[in-house]
């Protein structure tokens, strides 16, 4: 058996911590075309929050996580019908430039830039709408375009695909079921999206240039709206859609569910495992960096995972 680190970032939302607060991170296991993930256990929220007011469990949520905290906010607000943040959007588009022009470029091995702002110079003009423009776009001196063609260089055909899993809608999102709860999922509708969809599949290129019109839909002020159904809040969150539900007695809280993008990610038979059954186990890194689960993750390997 080997283990390396192959993704760290900050303690997932639900996330557990060991000593000194360290996170006790997923691990997953790899086997010839199979692939695991173990999850740590989840952080007891609801006797973190009970008792507590409206009020005080909307300020504490972001606080005990510090991954999207206006998405976390947000949902509080508006599960437990409080008045609203004004844009969470700013949050989404902060985040994946993040990922963009820091995170994975390091993971194709390309130097990681200064996230610059959201504007049309991202894209040199207008975001490519068809396989034409996605080529122009694709022979432009541009970083996005730089990445985007490390990123086609590196999988084979066929590698690290995933099936067409929905997008989650509405209370659905409060379910464990797999969702391709992520920005490409988001825009899985999206022209570009469908045409790269119908000529490969959903692969790695596909999810990178899903990242990118979910950075577009940001800027544009054009992802679906945050709502709340019967007391079950789904708010854009940058990885994707989040759902929680708060419950109250008498001005006090006594329970709480939540889903993340990570849950559905993560979860069996997810997008995640069916990824990594089909990836050379040196692209394991950076499969879970496209994925992007906001927990760290080791992955180990053993010939019966």
């Amino acid at each position: 058996m080997t283990a390396d680190h192959a993704h760290l970032a900050a303690p997932a939302p639900g996330q557990a911590r060991g000593r000194g607060g360290a996170p006790l991170g997923a691990e997953v296991w790899l086997s010839p075309g199979r692939a695991r993930v173990h999850l740590p256990p989840a952080l007891p929220l609801d006797r973190l929050l009970s008792g507590r007011t409206p009020e005080e469990a909307a300020a504490l949520l972001p606080r005990l996580f510090n991954l999207c905290p206006m998405a976390q906010e947000q949902a509080a607000r508006l599960s437990l019908r409080l008045a609203p943040l004004p844009d969470t959007g700013a949050e989404v588009i902060r985040l994946h430039l993040s990922r963009l022009f820091v995170t994975l470029r390091a993971a194709l091995d390309l130097r990681p830039l200064p996230p610059p702002p959201a504007s049309p110079a991202l894209w040199g003009g207008a975001f490519p709408q068809t396989r034409d423009d996605l080529a122009r776009f694709l022979a432009a001196d541009l970083p996005l375009a730089e990445l985007a063609r490390a990123l086609a260089l590196a999988f084979h055909e066929g590698e690290a695909l995933t099936p067409p899993l929905p997008f989650p809608k509405g209370r659905e999102a409060l379910t464990d079921h797999p969702f391709e709860n992520s920005p490409a999922g988001r825009q899985a509708h999206h022209p570009l999206m469908q045409a790269l969809e119908a000529a490969e599949g959903r692969s790695p290129f596909w999810r990178l240039i899903g990242l990118m019109a979910d950075l577009e839909a940001a800027r544009l002020g054009a992802l679906p709206p945050d709502f709340c159904e019967e007391g079950i809040a789904t708010v854009q969150a940058s990885r994707g859609a989040y759902a929680l539900r708060v419950t109250t007695e008498g001005g006090r809280i006594t329970g709480l569910t939540r889903r993340t993008p990570t849950d559905h990610l993560m979860a069996p038979g997810g997008a995640l495992e069916i990824a990594l059954s089909t990836t050379r186990r040196p692209l394991a890194p950076l499969v879970l960096a496209l994925h992007d689960p906001c927990m760290a993750v080791t992955i180990r390997e053993a010939e019966n995972a």
